[in-house]
C-alpha cells in the first residue's frame, strides 16, 4: 500500500501543454506514474506524450478513468482548476503554484473538504512512491535519493526535503510516501490529517517529518500521538532553530504568532510525547535507527 498515490493511480494532467506540463508529464511517466490524459482549454485534439488532450476536466473524465489530478497551472488560476477538478469528482489533486493568493487558499482548502478531497500543496514539490509513482516535480536525480523502503516522509520545505531524504537512505532505509505539503500559510492538507493513512499503511514503519518556524503543524502531530492516534515512531527535522526571536522571517509559512510557532516549542512538543527531533539532517538516520531497534 502507498499513502496517496502508487503505480495503479490514474492521473490527470491539467496544464499538459505548458512548457512545465510536457517536461514533467514525460518525467512522471518515466518515475511509473500512470498518466492517462490532459487538459489545456482550446487544445483538445492535440496529444502529449501519446496522451489525449481534452479542453476540459469533464470531458477527460467523461472519456478516462481518473484518480487524480496534477496541476501544472499559474497561481492565479489554481483556484478555478482546482474547483474543475472538484467538480469532476477528483479527490486526490496536487498543485505546486507558489505564491497562491491567501483568499483563494482559504477557499481551496474549505471546498476539498466540503467534498471529501485532499488538495496537497501549493508550493509542494509533490509526492512520491518511490520505484511506483510521482506527482509533482522532483529531478531527474531523484532515482539516487528516493530509494523504496518502509519511512514515510512530510515536509513543509522544498530544498530540505533532498538533504533531508538522503540523510534517511545513506543510514540504511527507504522512503515508503513522501508527502510534500507546502511552505504556504493555508496548504491544502496539513500534517496531522495525513498521519492517520501513515498509521493505517503496513509499508510504514516510522515517519519523518520536516518542518519550520512558524504554524501549529507540528504541535498538531505531537497532540495526535499523545492522544493515541498515531502510534508509529516519529522524528523531525525543523529548520528555522537559529532563526533570531521577534524577527519577521520572509517565509510565506514561517509566522510565529501568540507565543506559539517557534522552534523552541514545537521541539517541547514532539519530545514531550517520545518523538525525536534531530538537530542536524545527518542525526535523523540515527534517531530512526534508535528507535526502530536498528
Amino acid at each position: 500500500m502507498s499513502i496517496f498515490i502508487n503505480e495503479t493511480t490514474k492521473v490527470l494532467v491539467q496544464g499538459i501543454t505548458g512548457k512545465e506540463g510536457r517536461y514533467w508529464t514525460e518525467h512522471m511517466i518515466g518515475c511509473g506514474t500512470n498518466v492517462v490524459a490532459g487538459v489545456t482549454p482550446g487544445k483538445e485534439g492535440q496529444t502529449v506524450e501519446g496522451l489525449d488532450v481534452y479542453h476540459s476536466v469533464r470531458r477527460a473524465v467523461a472519456q478516462e478513468k481518473v484518480d487524480a489530478s496534477m496541476l501544472f497551472v499559474p497561481p492565479r488560476f489554481t483556484k478555478d482548476a482546482v474547483f474543475e477538478a472538484l467538480d469532476g469528482g477528483i479527490k486526490k489533486i496536487v498543485t505546486i503554484a507558489d505564491g497562491i493568493p491567501l483568499h483563494d487558499a482559504v477557499q481551496i482548502r474549505k471546498a476539498a473538504l466540503l467534498e471529501g478531497a485532499q488538495v496537497i500543496g501549493g508550493n509542494t514539490s509533490g509526492v512520491i512512491s518511490p520505484g511506483k509513482a510521482m506527482m509533482g516535480f522532483f529531478p531527474y536525480w531523484i532515482e539516487r535519493v528516493y530509494k523504496p523502503g518502509r519511512i514515510g516522509v512530510m515536509t513543509r520545505s522544498g530544498s530540505l526535503t533532498n538533504e533531508v531524504t538522503a540523510m534517511v537512505v545513506k543510514a540504511g532505509f527507504g522512503v515508503s510516501s513522501l508527502i510534500g505539503i507546502g511552505g504556504d500559510p493555508v496548504p491544502g492538507t496539513r500534517f496531522a490529517e495525513m498521519l492517520p493513512q501513515y498509521e493505517q499503511d503496513s509499508e510504514t514503519d516510522a515517519v519523518v517529518i520536516i518542518g519550520e518556524l512558524g504554524g501549529s503543524m507540528e504541535e498538531e502531530c505531537a497532540r495526535m500521538i499523545r492522544d493515541g492516534l498515531f502510534t508509529k515512531p516519529l522524528v523531525a527535522f525543523l529548520g528555522g532553530r537559529t532563526a533570531p526571536e521577534g524577527k519577521r522571517m520572509g517565509h510565506a509559512g514561517a509566522i510565529v504568532s501568540g507565543g506559539k510557532g517557534s522552534v523552541k516549542d514545537k521541539i517541547k512538543a514532539i519530545e514531550s510525547v517520545g518523538g525525536k527531533v534531530a538537530q542536524r539532517p545527518r542525526f535523523v538516520g540515527d534517531h530512526l535507527k534508535e528507535l526502530l531497534g536498528k
